[in-house]
């Protein structure tokens, strides 16, 4: 069999004939790695929100190092001993608590040897005890995991406290000081390499290429189930009803439990319909951000299921209501000819809460007592396949193009997460050097720059150079929920991230806003780099953390748009937000009416979709293919310079489904 030169990536080797599987081996398993450790913590996060400590603490190595703010323990017995004195009453055990614990945004690094792991991650939790006892807490985790006989473990969760507070008052800087920088694990080369080229020969592997095929082709069917349940979510934001009904299976069900079940494809409707009839109006709010998603993926590789948390943040500013809803999601997925559908929708609601009192006295909650069953992570991925010593008819070239396109899911995430956790400490040097060397990124009402220098000198521009140590404020910039899709070759992909944006202050109670990012992501000379990053802002925002996201403050119609950013007379861009048209006509700087929460906002979206090829289309909804500066600069598309245009769902020039 003929040997293909591989070295357009620092994961995968060149290696003679007689080594090459073994090589592939070890690449896959260094993938299903970088999988893994994002499965164990996401599940710590899934079992603490039913106060399962006991279950949670498996996920640890027995002498594991437990950081929470300033208290250190050490070992199994001492963390779950600590997680249930920490959390009383507000465990999510008892009747009316609440522990929803979020952990999302990771960057992850694997170790040379593939044996251990670091990852940074944003954490919010949201407490409550039913009986008038509220608190949230939020920070950074900066983590390290350890490849243990039976799994990925955790070795050493560090938690960062940075803000807290109860319901009543909102959140504020821990101890009423600045925000501090959470030192990061690593450095803006080393997140465009999760995994890094391995030393030495890779050990002798009794797996043949029809296994190793098999274990990548679940690779890539989670990427897609992924994509689908996080694009399905998306489409609930906006009442998409028909775009979400054609996501599902014909023979679908949808069941809110201790609610009711729907059944088939007008079941379906019926029971997205009790949210309001399609398409948002002025002062709605119906958005439903997915966090810590697990996709597990049936040996037989036509039946999926994920799992994850589901925080709602509804409400209508006409009648200056609005609400909380924390949700569990386990659904089920099948494929039918090749495409991966959703067949059954399980939602769970935990606690409906009043926006304006509160979940401290649990609100309406689901009095069932039913526990959504949990995914089985914490092994290794190949221990639940069968056993494939057949022939395959694939060749060597076309398996690792299979298993690039999925380290390009895993890369592509950790460069967005990296941007997001290196803006919220606005360190401008550091985030240029996220940037591929003709990339462009979009600066906040102003436009578009090119090159990572132009980049990072439009951030000191925007933000200024004498910035404090210590922030008395800062604006998180969360992304989660990413639909990432990437090129036939693997080394380019697009991704849509939610910006989900908490804030907090020494001085003030923090809120939310809600936004969106339309990225590309090229590998350049063996990394991961930023391509284009677009932000459309706002959606919606909150006007303080007592008014919230119904109580906003509309503008006087007869009050002029608001101008661009006042600094780019000083730094103008490459392309303003005028100059890219239609696009980002209703943002601030561009050619056409600002648009303004409680107004709606064109919401646009990079990819068809992902079953039956429609294009978001309707009064509100936009469809953009490729980066959005290109249509005015052709020169700054990806195939320009080299790499592949990623498809963007069935029914146009590529596929999202290229094996």
């Amino acid at each position: 069999m003929k040997l293909a030169s591989i070295g357009v990536t620092a994961l995968f080797t060149l290696a003679s004939a007689d080594t090459i599987l073994d090589n592939l081996a070890r690449d896959v398993s260094r993938v299903e790695s970088i999988r893994e450790v994002k499965d164990v913590q996401r599940s710590f996060a899934h079992l603490a929100q039913f106060g399962r400590f006991h279950d949670a603490t498996t996920l640890f190595t027995t002498n594991a190092t437990f950081i929470w703010g300033n208290v250190t323990t050490t070992g199994r017995s001492a963390i779950e001993n600590f997680l249930n004195t920490h959390t009383g009453d507000m465990n999510g055990r008892e009747s009316g608590s609440l522990n929803t614990l979020v952990i999302e945004n990771p960057v992850v690094s694997l170790s040379v040897d593939g044996q251990s792991a670091k990852a940074r991650w944003n954490g919010l939790r949201f407490a409550g005890d039913g009986k008038g006892g509220s608190w949230i807490e939020g920070g950074i985790y900066e983590n390290q995991y350890v490849r243990a006989e039976t799994g990925w473990r955790i070795a050493l969760l560090h938690y960062h406290a940075l803000y807290e507070g109860t319901y009543e008052d909102g959140w504020r800087n821990v101890g009423g000081r600045g925000i501090p920088v959470i030192p990061y694990h690593f450095t803006p080369e080393g997140s465009g390499v999760p995994i890094p080229p391995p030393v030495g020969d890779a050990s002798p592997t009794n797996a043949s290429l029809s296994n190793l095929e098999l274990r990548i082709k679940r690779l890539n069917d989670e990427d897609e189930v992924r994509n689908l349940m996080h694009a399905h979510g998306y489409y609930v934001d906006r009442r998409m009803w028909t775009d979400v009904v054609e996501l599902h299976t014909n023979k679908t069900k949808v069941t809110i439990t201790g609610q009711g079940t729907y059944n088939g494809l007008d079941g379906a409707r019926q029971a997205l319909e009790r949210m309001g009839p399609e398409g948002l109006t002025t002062g709605v709010n119906n958005d439903h951000p997915i966090f810590d998603t697990l996709v597990q993926v049936n040996p037989d590789g036509q039946r999926a299921i994920a799992r994850g948390i589901e925080i709602a943040m509804r409400g209508d500013a006409n009648s200056k209501t609005a609400s909380w809803e924390f949700n569990v999601f386990r659904n089920n997925f099948i494929k039918e000819n090749g495409i991966w559908k959703v067949k059954v929708v399980e939602t769970t609601p935990l606690i409906v809460a009043d926006y304006y009192k509160g979940w401290g006295n649990s609100g309406t909650n689901t009095p069932t007592g039913y526990l959504p069953p949990f995914l089985n992570v914490g092994s290794f991925r190949e221990a639940g396949l069968p056993s494939s010593n057949g022939t395959s008819n694939a060749t060597y070239e076309d398996v690792q193009r299979r298993l690039r396109r999925s380290a390009a899911y895993d890369g592509t995430e950790n460069q967005s997460h990296a941007y997001g956790h290196i803006i919220d400490d606005i360190d401008c040097a550091r985030m240029g050097a996220l940037f591929a060397t003709r990339a462009h990124k979009a600066s906040p009402f102003a436009g578009f720059f090119i090159t990572p220098q132009r980049i990072t000198d439009a951030c000191l521009a925007s933000y200024g150079t004498n910035r404090s140590t210590l922030p008395s404020s800062v604006f998180f910039h969360w992304r989660p929920q990413p639909v990432i899709l990437a090129s036939h070759d693997g080394r380019s992909a697009t991704l849509r991230a939610r910006l989900l944006q908490p804030s907090t202050s020494v001085a003030k109670a923090g809120s939310f806003n809600s936004a969106m990012y339309h990225d590309q992501v090229v590998l350049e000379n063996g990394r991961w780099r930023l391509w284009s990053v677009t932000i459309d802002e706002f959606y919606w925002q909150s006007s303080s953390w007592a008014a919230g996201w119904a109580n906003p403050r509309p503008r006087n119609a007869s009050q002029p748009d608001p101008a661009p950013a006042g600094w780019i007379k000083k730094f103008p861009p490459d392309v303003t937000i005028a100059e890219v048209g239609e696009r980002e006509a209703g943002f601030r700087g561009g050619a056409g009416k600002f648009v303004e929460w409680p107004e709606i906002q064109r919401m646009w979206f990079g990819y068809r979709n992902l079953v039956s090829g429609r294009v978001p289309s309707g009064d509100k909804v936009g469809f953009w293919e490729g980066c959005v500066p290109c249509r005015v600069r052709p020169e700054w598309a990806l195939e320009a310079n080299g790499w592949q245009q990623p498809g963007a769902g069935p029914g146009g020039n590529g596929t999202v489904r290229a094996r």
